[in-house]
C-alpha cells in the first residue's frame, strides 16, 4: 500500500503542487491501482511469451508500381530547374 508521503514525494518529483483533498484522493487512487498490479503478479504467466504490443500489427502499405504520370510537362515545368526530362538538383557529393 502507498501512503501519503510517498505521494507527496512524486508530486514533488514531477513537481506538482497538491491540495490536501488531491494528496488523499491520489492516495487512494495510486493504492488500488497498486493493488491491482499485485493481483496480476499472482497470475502464472510463465507460458506466455512477451510481447511490444496487445495485438498484432501488419504495415498496410500498398506494393510499389510504375505508372506513368499523364501531366510530366506541368510538374516539370513548375520545377525550379529541370534537365530533359529530370529534376535538376545541386550535386552534393563528389564532382568539382
Amino acid at each position: 500500500m502507498i501512503d501519503r508521503e510517498q505521494v507527496l514525494k512524486v508530486a514533488n518529483l514531477a513537481r506538482l503542487q497538491l491540495t490536501p483533498k488531491e494528496e488523499e484522493q491520489f492516495t487512494a487512487q495510486l493504492g488500488n491501482i497498486l493493488d491491482y498490479f499485485e493481483q496480476l503478479s499472482e497470475l502464472d504467466t510463465s507460458s506466455v511469451e512477451p510481447t511490444a504490443r496487445a495485438i498484432d500489427v501488419v504495415n498496410v502499405a500498398r506494393p510499389d508500381q510504375k505508372v506513368v504520370c499523364e501531366q510530366r510537362e506541368v510538374i516539370l515545368n513548375g520545377a525550379p530547374e529541370r534537365e530533359d526530362e529530370f529534376f535538376r538538383v545541386p550535386q552534393i557529393m563528389g564532382g568539382d
